[in-house]
C-alpha cells in the first residue's frame, strides 16, 4: 500500500520535468494523474467482484505484478499517449490490490484484531504521504523523473517478494455482486455524504496535483525544498487522522467535517500570497495537509452509521469518490491554468471545498430528516 500511496501523490511534484520530457503542457502531463485515479475509482469495486472466487493470494501477486510492470513502461514509454496507457495499467494492478489487502488482513487476525489490521494496511497509504511521496520527488528533481517510478517499481517488487514468500492461502471470502457493491447508491443519503467527498477532494487535489507550480515561488525550483514541503503535508495527515479518530465521538462528524473543511478553505484561498514565502508556505501546507486528511476518517464514519452491516461496501466507495475527486481535479487544473494562472487556483479550489460544505450539510439534513421519519414511524406502530 506504501507502493500504491506514492505512485498515487508522487506525480505532483515531478510533472513539470514529465512535461518539459515530453513537450507538453503541465496540464497534459498531469492527465497521467487522472488516468491512474480515474481508472482505480471505476475499477476497484468491480474487479473486488468480478474476482470473488480468486484465491486471494494468487489476486494480490497479480495486482502487484500489473502494477511493477506498468510502472516500469511509464519508464520506457516513448510518448505521452503511451504513458497515459501505462498509467491506466497501473490503476488496474492498484484497483486489483487495495481492496484484495483490506479484504484479506481483515481475515488473517481474530475479530477482535479486525481494526488494528486495517489501520497497518491503511497506514501504508497514509505514510506513504509523508515519506514515499516527497523521496520520490526529490529522487525525480534531483536525477529523472523516471527514477522516480523507478523508486515506486522497487517498492511495489518489495511488497510482491514479501506476499509471495510471507502469505499464506487464505480462505475466500463471502461473495458480493456488484450489483450489491452498488446498491447503497440508491440512498440519497449515501450520495449526498460521497459528493461532499467528491467536491473536498477535487478542491484540495486541484492544488496538489500541481503543487510544484502552485508553490514554486517559495522553493525556488529546487527539489529538496518541495520534497520538505510534502513532507509536512503528510506528516500533517497522519497526525490529524489520529486526532479526528480520538475526537470523532465526542464531537461528532457533522461538526468535525465543518471544522476541517472551513480550514482547508482559509489555507487555499490564502495561498495566491502564502506561497510567495517559503515559511507562510511551510504554514499553509501544514494546515491544509492536516485538514483535507482530516475529513476522510468522519466521512467514512457518517457512511458506516448508516447501514453497518455494510461497512466494508461503503468505506469502498467512499475510497472510489477520493479517487473520482482526484482524477476531476487533474482535468480542472489543466483547463484553469492557462486561463487563471497556476498561482491563483486557490480561488477556483476553495470554492469548490464552500460547496463540500453546503453539500455535508445538506447531508446532514438528509440524515436527521429520515432518522426523524423513522423515530416517528416507530412511535406510531407502538
Amino acid at each position: 500500500m506504501f507502493a500504491l500511496g506514492t505512485d498515487s501523490f508522487v506525480f505532483g511534484g515531478i510533472l513539470p520535468s514529465i512535461a518539459g520530457y515530453y513537450h507538453v503542457s503541465i496540464g497534459a502531463a498531469g492527465q497521467l494523474i487522472t488516468a491512474y485515479a480515474l481508472t482505480f475509482a471505476l475499477l476497484a469495486p468491480t474487479i473486488a467482484a468480478l474476482a470473488a472466487g480468486v484465491p486471494r493470494k494468487r489476486l494480490l501477486l497479480i495486482g502487484m505484478g500489473i502494477f511493477i510492470v506498468a510502472n516500469i513502461g511509464t519508464i520506457f514509454s516513448p510518448s505521452l499517449h503511451v504513458a497515459l496507457i501505462t498509467r491506466v495499467l497501473a490503476g488496474i494492478g492498484a484497483a486489483t490490490f487495495s481492496p484484495t489487502a483490506s479484504g484479506t488482513g481483515t481475515m488473517l487476525v481474530p475479530p477482535e484484531r479486525r481494526g488494528f489490521a486495517l489501520s497497518i494496511i491503511v497506514a501504508g497509504l497514509t505514510t506513504s504521504t509523508a515519506l514515499g511521496t516527497p523521496i520520490g520527488a526529490v529522487i525525480g528533481g534531483l536525477a529523472d523523473w523516471r527514477w522516480s517510478l523507478a523508486f515506486v517499481a522497487a517498492l511495489g517488487v518489495a511488497g510482491f517478494v514479501g506476499v509471495w514468500t510471507l502469505l499464506d492461502e487464505v480462505p475466500q471470502p463471502p461473495a458480493i455482486s456488484l450489483l450489491k457493491r452498488f446498491a447503497p447508491l440508491a440512498d440519497s443519503r449515501v450520495g449526498l455524504i460521497l459528493l461532499t467527498t467528491v467536491l473536498a477532494q477535487v478542491g484540495t487535489f486541484i492544488i496538489y496535483n500541481y503543487v510544484s507550480i502552485v508553490f514554486d515561488r517559495a522553493t525556488g525550483g529546487n527539489p529538496s525544498v518541495l520534497g520538505g514541503l510534502l513532507v509536512l503535508w503528510g506528516l500533517a495527515g497522519t497526525f490529524s487522522n489520529l486526532l479526528t479518530g480520538r475526537i470523532l465521538d465526542k464531537v461528532g462528524s457533522r461538526k468535525v467535517v465543518i471544522v476541517m473543511l472551513s480550514a482547508v478553505v482559509l489555507a487555499i484561498v490564502t495561498m495566491p500570497w502564502s506561497t510567495v514565502n517559503l515559511w507562510t508556505s511551510a504554514i499553509a501546507i501544514f494546515v491544509w495537509g492536516g485538514c483535507a486528511w482530516g475529513v476522510l476518517v468522519p466521512q467514512q464514519f457518517r457512511l458506516v452509521s448508516l447501514n453497518p452491516p455494510m461497512a466494508a461496501v461503503l468505506v469502498g466507495l467512499n475510497t472510489s469518490a477520493t479517487y473520482i475527486g482526484i482524477s476531476i481535479a487533474g482535468v480542472v487544473g489543466a483547463t484553469a491554468i492557462p486561463v487563471i494562472g497556476s498561482h491563483q487556483l486557490g480561488f477556483l479550489a476553495s470554492a469548490l471545498v464552500v460547496a463540500a460544505i453546503a453539500m455535508s450539510e445538506i447531508a446532514h439534513r438528509r440524515v436527521s430528516a429520515v432518522k426523524s421519519h423513522n423515530a416517528a414511524k416507530n412511535a406510531a406502530a407502538v
